[in-house]
């Protein structure tokens, strides 16, 4: 069997589920979160609703994990990056990465997990791949209320494993900067991703040259600080939506030059229009 079933609801060291933990709806995962995170011992396949900036706090697996929501935006944190995914994709989380997760509007976390020894990607670090319409049906029949057990089970389980062996990864993750002088103008651009200043004038503002700044984001993220910025405004996006803003409003409170320019990124991000996504 493929896929282990156990509680997710495991205490944590205050004595509370770790899933169930209060915090602010808008604090953010802090810089020494993951070295405070929980083991927790996943169940095998789950589905639990989220309601709005509802947040899971730093915790890990000893197993490989895949993650999607069934609808709305989940942010999915973690050393090495962030995510925010919309239901046709998914985040793979290798066994022992410490992660946090964080629900935009009304939303619910699908999990399938699977032992640390199988990979069927070879993944060593967390990556965004797509859903196929196959692969969310599987998934949404292996966590909801109904769901098999026994040859069924084990065979939609198979199913999945079969999909995601041969799921596309998309370059759609944020890389989480460490150099000093990135990592403060990551926080201008995430507190304002409208904020249209030249990569130059960034530079003035952090006390590093063009030429030094370009160079790390090559170096460091491997993107080139356009396609970097894209993607956090995106990102931002995805949030934007799920909270019920117009793709008009969506777009400048992104920063793009128009509404044409914002669909047009979106679907070659995603395979489909902001409007059409906020219908599915």
């Amino acid at each position: 069997m493929l896929v282990m079933r156990t509680s997710l609801a495991a205490p944590a060291a205050c004595g509370l589920p770790v899933f169930c933990q209060p915090v602010s709806s808008t604090r953010q995962p802090s810089e020494d979160g993951p070295s405070r995170a929980a083991h927790l011992k996943e169940t095998g396949p789950s589905r639990h609703p989220l309601s709005h900036r509802q947040r899971i706090d730093w915790h890990w697996h000893d197993v490989n994990q895949l993650i999607t929501p069934g609808l709305g935006v989940l942010e999915v944190s973690t050393p090495h990056g962030r995510w925010v995914v919309p239901p046709h994709r998914a985040v793979w989380l290798p066994a022992g990465v410490p992660h946090a997760q964080q629900a935009y509007g009304p939303s619910e976390l699908r999990c399938l997990i699977y032992p640390a020894g199988t990979n069927p990607l070879r993944l060593a670090a967390p990556a965004v791949l797509a859903v196929t319409p196959l692969l969310r049906e599987i998934i949404a029949h292996l966590t909801g209320p109904d769901a098999p057990t026994g040859r069924p089970a084990r065979t939609l389980e198979q199913a999945a494993l079969d999909q995601l062996a041969h799921a596309p990864e998309l370059p759609l993750g944020l890389p989480r900067p460490t150099d000093p002088r990135l990592r403060d103008l990551a926080e201008l651009l995430t507190a304002d991703p409208a904020d249209d200043r030249s990569l130059a004038a960034l530079g003035r503002a952090v006390g590093a040259a063009e030429r030094t700044l370009s160079r790390l984001f090559r170096a460091e993220l491997g993107l080139g600080f356009p396609q970097w910025r894209t993607q956090l405004r995106l990102q931002h996006a995805l949030v934007l939506l799920a909270e019920g803003r117009s793709v008009t409003a969506t777009a400048a409170a992104c920063g793009f030059r128009s509404p044409s320019a914002f669909i047009e990124a979106f679907r070659h991000a995603f395979g489909t229009t902001p409007g059409r996504y906020q219908q599915d």
